[in-house]
């Protein structure tokens, strides 16, 4: 397995890049803006492709690389269901999986720095965002946090992993790069208490001064999205209501760009092909099942993806690839459902 831990000096981050093997596909957990040339130059010197980029709650301490290597990849952006940033294409629920080829964390949800704090396990680590720091823990004075449901996230999820593994934690600020579940029960002072209130307490009476960047991070992270309504300006979309009216036609093909658990939580729209966003370009060029879907029968090609983020850039990318009829549903599946539009599950 690749795995490097990169450091952000200014804001104490540190991020991973992730993959099981040099040429295969890699994700990025935490990345911070100002570096997104340095893990690019990484991907480049292992000849991976980026496939996800992923944040582990809305930071507070500096602006995301999720927007940047989004539109330098056309990664996948990923959160919680519970953020409210609006980059993100898709969003992990508590018992999903967050997997590329060959790598597959578990993905709970973390609650209690923020209310959108999720965090990642694989069989011999855990990634812990600013939920479980080496020793110490998350603030939870700001962003809808909330110290009694960190302490339930700790000591009922985090602290029941095996003492032998791995806490990789999104910030450090005195040099440390990794601890076990083990040390930190034992040696982390903030875990020395004896009941929830005696946590509650602790937490409530830090006395803190707010991040440096907290008013400029904060919005700017909420709202990096990739602007859809570029793609409506150029005639490349359809509403979830328009949509309704092409259901069933015979010169139109929804395509499904979300992955297999997307589509058993959430159910796809009757009569839609499944063509996994990863493996777009490959379809859409010359030879591939979606080019010679809309060449040789005519059929205009209609992306649909969760939220429109996806089928957006598949959209650019199709149009780049000579299909001109291609479109997508503004909004994705969150606007069909609001439309009443059927579903299969």
């Amino acid at each position: 397995m690749i795995f490097r831990q990169l450091f952000d000096q200014t804001s104490g981050t540190y991020s991973y890049l992730l993959a099981s093997r040099r040429g295969g596909e890699a994700l990025i957990l935490d990345p911070v803006l100002e570096k997104v040339d340095r893990y690019l130059q990484l991907v480049r010197e292992f000849d991976l492709k980026l496939v996800k980029a992923v944040d582990t709650h809305l930071h507070a301490d500096h602006i995301t690389g999720l927007g940047a290597l989004r539109d330098k990849t056309h990664c996948i952006t990923v959160m919680g269901e519970q953020t409210k940033a609006d980059v993100v294409s898709m969003r992990l629920a508590d018992g999903d999986k967050l997997t590329i080829e060959g790598l597959s964390l578990d993905v709970i949800y973390t609650p209690g720095h923020t209310d959108d704090s999720y965090s990642f396990i694989m069989p011999d680590r855990v990634f812990t965002g600013d939920t479980l720091l080496i020793r110490g823990t998350g603030r939870t004075d700001f962003q809808n946090g909330d110290a009694r449901m960190q302490y339930e996230s700790i000591f009922g999820r985090l602290l029941k992993l095996p003492d032998a593994t791995l806490v990789y934690p999104a910030h450090d600020y005195k040099g440390d790069t990794v601890s076990t579940i083990g040390e930190e029960q034992a040696y982390n002072p903030r875990l020395q208490v004896k009941s929830v209130d005696e946590y509650v307490a602790l937490m409530n009476n830090l006395k803190l001064s707010n991040p440096k960047m907290m008013d400029v991070a904060v919005p700017a992270n909420m709202k990096v999205g990739l602007h859809q309504e570029e793609i409506a300006r150029r005639g490349w979309a359809v509403s979830a209501t328009q949509a309704l009216d092409f259901l069933g036609k015979p010169d139109i093909a929804m395509i499904d760009l979300r992955e297999r658990t997307e589509r058993e939580r959430h159910g796809t729209i009757p009569g839609s092909l499944h063509v996994p966003y990863p493996s777009l370009q490959e379809n859409i060029g010359a030879g591939g099942m979606l080019h010679e879907l809309a060449k040789s029968t005519s059929r205009r090609l209609l992306f649909y993806c969760a939220f429109g983020e996806r089928s957006a850039m598949a959209v650019q990318a199709a149009q780049d690839a000579g299909l001109s009829s291609a479109c997508h549903i503004q909004g994705g599946i969150d606007a069909w459902k609001k439309a009443s539009g059927p579903l299969v599950h």
